[in-house]
């Protein structure tokens, strides 16, 4: 399996990033505006050329976030009811991106 490539600053192959790097950082999430995933919305507005636009409510059933542990593609509301697991692996996700939500999610 080929994974969607990850932009953003100081990428690692489970996509942490320059802004968040800690053990269950492991998500990249796709902006509505661009369609290419991100570790965070910090890394979008440092390297893509247009503001972020969250992901469409419209397109929830579609895949828009990434598990970096391993790759597998879950739709919004898989992520949004996962309870900050990966469902493929099992991997940890980092439960305060929900506080963030807003910012990579159409309300």
């Amino acid at each position: 399996m080929v994974r969607p490539k990850v932009y953003g600053v100081d990428v690692d192959a489970e996509t942490r990033c320059k802004h968040y790097h800690s053990d269950v950082d492991v998500i990249a999430l796709k902006f509505g505006c661009c369609e290419r995933y991100y570790p965070c919305y910090e890394c979008h507005l440092e390297t893509a050329d247009h503001e972020p636009k969250p992901w469409p409510k419209s397109r929830f059933d579609e895949p828009a976030v990434l598990c970096g542990a391993c790759g597998h593609e879950l739709t919004v509301h898989e992520y949004k009811s996962c309870d900050s697991t990966c469902p493929s692996c099992g991997a940890s996700f980092n439960p305060g991106c929900q506080l963030h939500s807003h910012l990579y999610f159409e309300a």
